[in-house]
């Protein structure tokens, strides 16, 4: 996302000049003459960046910085001083500003000041998230919830929006994209993680077996019911019930679902008693489900009851960037738990991981390197870890003969490079820290692979 930026100065050249400059560098700009009319900014909009001139009538820098602070504290402050003031602005630092620059201001010092604080703020942003959820990881429950692209972010966004509602919850995807992980995060945000949550795989079991299975069985009630049975939607009174491959179902066993979300009532398979319970559902799928319903295969109302929140999970091919993340994730978890000391990935193995397809997604890439951490002889995971079609699939030109590695591998490398430009609109900073690398790497490497002077990157820095 474009990062706002939000000026304060009562002189109305100094924002417009500023504005013009920042905005130039791909930042979104607003300005306020005083701090009252920047605090109901602030209480609009969310900002990245304050920069705040100190010698303001009624309520000076000082009084910015201090309800930044207070209210903000992500936001970072710049303060702007005149020479013979410098001695505020360095008090403005020890109460939490975090640089000033003098009066007349220098546009290559304000952009860099500028960058140095937004990359300061995106850093602490990022390890407080991180923590989080290496915590949740740690602690069992987050999986393999990691990544930054866009499409992924947004997922979890939704997550967190409909996490707390009762609504029934539809995840859609590719095998190995994470529905599981889904499911159970939706659970964990809800006012019933501390009740169970109960999975079930609706294509693993035999149509007459998994009735019996969600819903229960009277004694006697078939070949083999020797005893009563409480079924999964009992166990998962007061919780969540996730049902994966939700698009095997059989029309039948549809039919009971759809009285399920709607009436919160059932029989046991056998029996004429009717069992209340209070169960939340979400369903998973890698199938077309418009197309069964359009087909016949299954039930429209059904569909229309369940799709009322729908989460579609991007494939790992349509989020490379967050490959080095996931493979970090996945080094140190197989390293801990294969006892060996493998401690990162060299750069001609990323480039081949990020090159890859991923048909398995995220499953296949957690195989592959849990692989590659068995095969490792020393702490770095090279490109001769990997399987050797995946890396031959990576590096293979579309040409009549076979190229150098090194040549190769500069492929893959300026695709991912201009597919992560163009996920973020040709903004090099975001393209920068979403391929994990610095400003000046990723510059250089636009140069070399000649995607500098671009038409869609105009006006970006």
């Amino acid at each position: 996302m474009t990062t706002r930026i939000l000026i304060v100065d009562d002189d109305p050249l100094v924002p417009r000049t500023l504005r013009i400059l920042l905005r130039k560098h791909g930042h979104d700009v607003d300005a306020a003459q005083n701090a009252r009319e920047a605090f109901v900014c602030m209480a609009e909009k969310a900002y990245d960046l304050v920069i705040s001139d100190i010698n303001m009538p009624e309520l000076d820098g000082f009084g910015v910085l201090r309800h930044v602070k207070t209210e903000y504290p992500g936001v970072e402050v710049i303060l702007v001083t005149g020479y013979g003031t410098i001695d505020n602005a360095v008090r403005g630092m020890k109460e939490g500003a975090f640089d000033y620059v003098t009066k007349p201001v220098l546009d290559d010092e304000m952009v860099l000041v500028v960058d140095r604080a937004l990359e300061s703020s995106r850093l602490r942003n990022e390890n407080t998230v991180l923590k989080k959820r290496l915590a949740t990881v740690e602690g069992g429950k987050g999986g393999n919830a990691i990544g930054r692209d866009p499409s992924f972010v947004k997922v979890f966004e939704t997550v967190e929006a409909v996490a707390p509602t009762r609504a029934t919850v539809l995840v859609t995807g590719e095998s190995g994209t994470g529905k599981s992980l889904v499911a159970r995060r939706v659970h964990e945000l809800s006012g019933r993680s501390d009740k169970p949550f109960v999975e079930i795989n609706c294509g693993a079991l035999p149509e007459g077996l998994l009735e019996s299975e969600l819903f229960g069985h009277a004694k006697g009630s078939f070949t083999g019911a020797t005893s009563e049975r409480a079924g999964r939607f009992l166990a998962a009174d007061g919780g969540t019930l996730f049902l994966d491959e939700i698009g095997t179902a059989s029309q039948a066993l549809q039919v009971k679902l759809l009285r399920v979300i709607q009436e919160r009532t059932f029989e046991p398979v056998g029996s004429e008693d009717t069992v209340s319970v209070d169960v939340r559902l979400i369903l998973a799928t890698n199938e077309d489900l418009a197309r069964q319903v359009e087909e016949g295969s299954f039930r429209r109302d059904l569909y229309y009851r369940i799709s009322v929140v729908p989460i579609q999970l991007p494939a790992l091919r349509q989020r490379l960037t967050d490959v080095p993340l996931l493979a970090q994730h996945f080094l140190r978890r197989f390293s801990r738990e294969n006892d060996k000391t493998v401690e990162r990935i060299d750069d001609n193995a990323m480039t081949i991981l990020q090159a890859h397809n991923w048909p398995g997604n995220i499953r296949e890439l957690e195989n592959v390197i849990e692989r590659g951490v068995i095969l490792a002889r020393s702490d770095v995971l090279t490109a001769h870890d990997l399987p050797p079609d995946l890396a031959k699939s990576a590096t293979a030109p579309d040409v009549g003969h076979t190229l150098p590695l090194r040549k190769a591998l500069e492929i893959p490398e300026r695709e991912i490079i201009e597919r992560t430009l163009r996920s973020h609109n040709w903004n090099r900073q975001e393209t920068a820290a979403a391929l994990m690398i610095n400003r000046t790497t990723l510059f250089n490497k636009m140069r070399k692979y000649e995607l500098l002077g671009r038409k869609s990157e105009q006006q970006v820095p």
